[in-house]
């Protein structure tokens, strides 16, 4: 069995009649080569089917054009959509995005953001997981910036894009009360979220300036089985809410779907029910969730501008939380 032997930038430069440096240069974003010289290398290089070594070319410059992005989980539909508005958004400024997956567990995060510094990433973003405060001190110790989105851990100087969460809780109770619902529940997310923590505190300040207190509360981790099984705990008995603030969206698709295929309850008749997010599905006419819109292109740019603006080496201020909205559909 034959090996065919890879092309080399040598190779290029030989069929073209330029030197290996020039080769070099045609492939290197900014880099200064004249048209009529390019043309010629890209030409050589299509021909022997040349593609340029990233990594070995990381090594040299100390620059990658590789971003890290690490996610919990991509059930939610938020990240999905948020990870394609990141790619094109990177790409257009030249880099590429290398994904990792990670648990909820700071050492789970501390792992895989060990595995990519390996990479010689230039920068990391960190979609709803933690990070510790020693792995951050490393991160900067090896000149790679961190954001963090969705996410805050409220650690000095660090760079977090989120939503205004607590604003986006109040607007839930205010809008459930303005419907006239008084026995108002909570499906909460992962605990040891901020963005939980904030939605939280939000409602519960709208509920208390209306006089009001939460009437049952159950956990559903930001998981499409714990919220069904937190809403099945919560509305299977006569003693039920007449609404619930579900902390994301994806959660209240499972939670409505058990209200009405299980229970037979009727939403929002019934039971008043609104979620977080605005994802794509909520829209749909099967669901026609209200919720709070978090603006996922808003946030993108921003978490992209702030991260580009490091690695060029400006210091960037933290962002401050970026406005929600209530969009109102049929459950509530």
């Amino acid at each position: 069995m034959t090996t065919t032997r890879k092309v080399t930038s040598l190779d290029v430069a030989k069929r073209a009649g330029v030197s290996r440096s020039a080769v070099s240069r045609v492939f290197t974003p900014g880099a200064s080569v004249s048209e009529r010289t390019a043309s010629k290398v890209r030409e050589a290089a299509s021909a022997l089917g040349y593609r340029p070594n990233v990594l070995a070319r990381a090594m040299l410059t100390g620059k990658s054009k590789i971003i890290g992005l690490v996610v919990a989980y991509l059930d939610n539909h938020f990240y999905p959509t948020v990870l394609e508005l990141l790619s094109e958004a990177l790409e257009r400024e030249g880099y590429h995005v290398l994904v990792f997956m990670a648990a909820h567990s700071t050492d789970d995060v501390e792992d895989v953001v060990s595995q990519i510094l390996d990479y010689q990433v230039d920068g990391l973003i960190l979609a709803s997981v933690s990070l510790s405060s020693d792995l951050a001190d490393r991160c900067r110790a090896s000149g790679v910036p961190v954001v963090l989105f969705n996410r805050k851990l409220e650690a000095e100087g660090e760079l977090a894009v989120v939503s205004d969460n607590r604003m986006g809780g109040r607007l839930a109770a205010e809008h459930l009360i303005s419907l006239g619902r008084n026995r108002i529940g909570h499906i909460a997310g992962w605990e040891g979220a901020s963005t939980q923590r904030d939605r939280e505190a939000g409602f519960m300040e709208g509920l208390r300036t209306a006089g009001l207190g939460l009437f049952a509360r159950e956990v559903g981790d930001y998981r499409l089985p714990r919220a069904k099984e937190a809403a099945r705990r919560m509305f299977d008995t006569p003693d039920r809410p007449d609404a619930v603030f579900v902390a994301n969206d994806y959660m209240a698709f499972g939670v409505m779907d058990v209200l009405r295929s299980e229970l037979g309850l009727r939403v929002p008749e019934d039971v008043a029910l609104i979620g977080f997010d605005d994802v794509p599905s909520a829209a749909w006419p099967a669901y026609g969730l209200t919720t709070v819109k978090q603006d996922a292109e808003a946030m993108v740019s921003t978490t992209v501008d702030a991260l580009l603006s490091e690695i060029g080496g400006t210091e960037v201020l933290p962002p401050a939380p970026l406005p929600v909205t209530l969009v109102r559909r049929i459950t509530a």
